[in-house]
């Protein structure tokens, strides 16, 4: 389990593949790596991978599959590529942001980017499909980063995150740029919810529960998301 807390922006320093396996050698700022052992788990810009190798005090290599590199970001870096680093949380951790599993649901893209004075605010595109489970004020993790949705437009399907200067500068962010596709992460709770009221209302309504979601969407509501959003809070 991750906590959604970067703890440092590494640089990939070599990348091999042999036989449907990436290996990325990664270095680490110092004192990332103390005690790492082989087989524990860092996220790599949210994507949960496992220590291969310790080549020495701050560098280490991480297989990917094939998989995993057609659902994340991960098949497009290269040498020089820098990324969000998070070693797994150890139990009793404080959880500064969201429990996060390291398994990338899907990328999206940056639309835009815009700066009011020290804060910056990043509008991401999203596929429709996933849309259902983000609205204003949840939880997501972008590239292993928690963050908290602000904005969001079911109709033109997109969603804005506003960054503090202290998250660009321990994360990659100010690095992107419009075009550039993240991974990211949907809050568990939340899929979990809202795939269990899309199959309560198709078990109720029936041939009804598809017009009924049509028609909230003519008006740029989600069904799911908006029974999610009335719930009491825990």
């Amino acid at each position: 389990m991750f906590t959604g807390i970067i703890q440092a922006v590494a640089t990939i320093e070599n990348v091999t593949d042999i036989a449907g396996v990436r290996t990325f050698i990664i270095h680490f700022p110092a004192g990332f790596c103390q005690d790492l052992q082989i087989g524990a788990s860092v996220a790599i810009d949210g994507t949960c991978l496992t220590v291969t190798e310790i080549l020495d005090e701050q560098t280490a290599s991480f297989d990917v599959i094939l998989q995993s590199l057609q659902i994340t970001t991960l098949g497009e870096y290269q040498v020089g590529t820098q990324v969000n680093a998070e070693r797994a949380a150890k139990e009793g951790a404080e959880i500064g942001g969201h429990p996060l599993s390291g398994h990338i649901d899907f990328t999206a893209t940056i639309l835009d980017i815009r700066q009011y004075d020290n804060n910056f605010c990043y509008r991401i595109g999203v596929a429709p499909q996933w849309m259902k489970y983000i609205f204003s004020k949840g939880y997501i993790a972008i590239n292993g980063t928690s963050l908290t949705l602000f904005e969001v437009n079911k109709t033109e399907q997109w969603f804005e995150v506003w960054l503090i200067p202290e998250t660009r500068r321990m994360t990659v962010f100010a690095q992107k740029k419009a075009g550039d596709r993240l991974n990211v992460e949907i809050e568990r709770s939340t899929q979990v919810l809202v795939d269990t009221i899309h199959d309560a209302l198709d078990e109720k309504l029936g041939a009804l529960a598809p017009l009924l979601e049509k028609i909230m969407q003519q008006h740029g509501m989600d069904l799911a998301s908006n029974l999610v959003q009335t719930l009491p809070k825990a």
